[in-house]
């Protein structure tokens, strides 16, 4: 094995060696695999403990065999002190700023239904987040030995107006529950900002350890509906992500064959965030974090309008105190990057650009690329492509060494079929050793090609993480595809093939069919046909392959691997004008004939040189 050989071998398995430390499991993803039997546990144990106390009281009759005083009567028992609450009529509050639209019902005193005023679902309607029955928000405690849930409790306020613009100035509004005369109340307070997609959220609890409150959790439930065109596609980037307070970002599996994930963490929690694929909920506790947090995400029907259902149990830190206030915040608004970074905690990380190198990249040099071209080009599709030019012109070195690789392996091609006829077929280790012997004797390693594309590998996975991601593609049209976040359908097919589809992306399949062409031209499969006669039909099947599975993904995505195999093909073409074979070839054989001559070369000269000057003799 020559130095060429060993050099190739010792950068690939430094690669390698360095992905595996990169993308390693965290401190804290070695501690969730560790805690989720646990919180299956813990979860059983709740639900008994439901079950019990449910079952405990005088009103353990069925609902159905039960009068209507009876029914009330045991309202009345079961909420204890907060009995005055159990009854009224909803009333419904709408704070509103030039980005959101959020209402809040006096029942529960909860956010009931938020707008993004800026954005649209893929039908044209009005982009909610949540509304309705499809959202839960509340406190849950005990107090003087009863559990007391907030959520169906109807709260006092003493606002006069039902709609609240804010313009200028922050505007706020309050609920409260009062107790009793002793004093003791819950109040909430939400305040919005001009122009913020943030809203503040203040749990104020007053007298309230008269009342022997303890165990105070925010629950935080909601169903995640379906905006965009491509539910699967949609469903994949649809995730729960929660933060550990000034530590990493953590998320549920995305791959997960599981309907339901769940965790506890008794670690302390900064935020719990639910994603969308361009959308987020988040709650963020910033001055007082989380105690502690049980999470759950569960994957909803297909014939359902929503996709997946998360829920929360925050553990509030409430000491029994006089008083006590909790300060919060909500954002609700797109998953875009700079808005995110702006406001801090690292919510950015909210956007899946990947991890580890993979994320780097996205970070700190597509995105910046793709933000500067966007201050002067208004089209996407224009955008993708100078971003194409100037990553493949970056690209540029790593893709002429691994075309004089493959020029190599060309002109070689004829020597080496004359060794597969001298050497019968049932002798392929002889055939191997004799090939190898070839390509030591001209100095070509059968690796360098690879490597160059090794090197590309982690731009085309970022690439494949960044464009899905990205809200500005959303609803922009080009061309033919009328959103280059998902597909670009140009027909649908009266039925649905496995992997594929019903429906087919022009793009995907000219991104498909440039590939198999750029595959050709390089030829990326000498001697495939002798020596690995399965390598070549393997070429050939995995961008078929791309093709089915790419089919539902973003037509930015495909747009781009399209234009990166023209761009290939162009540069081939270049290629062949600079690289001479004919001159390749005798250099080539050149090599050869003073490996055969018994020449020795300068690194084994040298090596014989060192091995004198110490009394070593080396073996022939």
């Amino acid at each position: 094995m020559d130095r060429n050989s060993i050099i190739g071998i010792v950068i690939i398995a430094g690669i390698l060696i360095g992905y595996t430390f990169l993308t390693k499991p965290s401190r804290e993803e070695i501690a969730q695999q560790k805690h989720y039997a646990d919180s299956i546990q813990l979860v059983e144990i709740a639900k008994a403990a439901a079950q019990k106390t449910a079952t405990a009281s005088f009103d353990s009759l069925p609902k159905q065999n039960q009068s209507p005083a009876l029914q009330a009567a045991s309202n009345t028992a079961n909420l204890g002190i907060f009995a005055s609450h159990s009854e009224g009529q909803s009333k419904l509050y709408t704070i509103q700023n030039n980005k959101l639209k959020i209402v809040i019902s006096s029942q529960g005193a909860k956010p009931y239904q938020v707008e993004l005023k800026d954005y649209k679902t893929f039908d044209k309607r009005p982009v909610i987040l949540f509304e309705g029955d499809s959202s839960l928000m509340g406190l849950e405690f005990f107090s003087d030995g009863k559990t007391i849930s907030t959520n169906h409790l109807y709260f006092d306020t003493d606002e006069k107006s039902n709609d609240i613009v804010v313009t200028d100035t922050p505007q706020s509004i309050s609920f409260n529950l009062l107790v009793d005369s002793l004093g003791g109340f819950i109040e909430y307070t939400y305040t919005l900002y001009p122009d913020k997609y943030f809203l503040d959220f203040k749990v104020k609890m007053n007298g309230m350890d008269q009342y022997r409150t303890d165990n105070v959790q925010l629950k935080w439930e909601i169903y995640s509906p379906q905006q965009e065109m491509g539910r699967t596609n949609e469903s994949s980037y649809t995730n729960l992500y929660y933060r550990f307070l000034d530590g990493d970002v953590e998320k549920f599996k995305e791959r997960s064959k599981k309907d339901i994930q769940e965790i506890t963490e008794s670690t302390k929690i900064q935020w719990v965030g639910y994603k969308q694929q361009f959308f987020a909920s988040a709650i963020v506790s910033d001055k007082i974090p989380f105690e502690g947090a049980y999470m759950k995400m569960e994957n909803l029907p297909e014939n359902s309008k929503y996709i997946k259902k998360f829920s929360s149990e925050l553990s509030i830190p409430y000491a029994r105190t006089a008083e006590f206030e909790m300060p919060m915040h909500f954002y609700f608004g797109p998953t875009h990057f700079q808005t995110l970074k702006k406001i801090g905690f690292k919510l950015e990380e909210l956007v899946t650009l990947g991890s580890s190198i993979i994320r780097w990249i996205n970070q700190f040099v597509v995105i910046p690329i793709f933000n500067w071209l966007d201050n002067f080009i208004s089209n996407y599709g224009i955008i993708i492509l100078l971003l194409t030019v100037i990553i493949k012109i970056a690209l540029l070195p790593l893709t002429y060494r691994s075309y004089l690789s493959m020029a190599k392996m060309r002109v070689l091609k004829p020597q080496i079929d004359e060794i597969n006829l001298k050497i019968p077929k049932e002798k392929a280790m002889e055939r191997q050793q004799a090939t190898m012997a070839l390509y030591k004797k001209v100095g070509v390693n059968p690796m360098g090609g690879c490597l160059p594309m090794i090197l590309q590998m982690p731009i085309l996975y970022a690439m494949f993480r960044f464009f899905p991601s990205s809200i500005e593609l959303r609803q922009e049209s080009f061309l033919w595809a009328h959103d280059l976040s998902t597909y670009d359908s140009i027909l649908t097919l009266p039925f649905t093939i496995p992997m594929y589809g019903a429906h087919v992306s022009l793009f995907t399949i000219l991104m498909t069919i440039t590939t198999l062409l750029s595959m050709k031209m390089s030829g990326q499969t000498p001697g495939a046909d002798s020596a690995m006669p399965g390598m070549k039909t393997m070429m050939y099947i995995m961008p078929v392959m791309f093709m089915l599975i790419l089919n539902s993904f973003s037509a930015g995505l495909t747009y781009y691997y399209f234009l990166a195999n023209v761009i290939t093909i162009g540069q081939n073409y270049l290629f062949k004008f600079f690289i001479d074979e004919e001159a390749i070839l005798k250099k080539l054989n050149s090599k050869k004939a003073k490996a055969t001559d018994g020449k020795k070369s300068s690194f084994q000269q040298k090596l014989e040189d060192m091995a004198k000057k110490k009394g070593y003799k080396l073996p022939k």
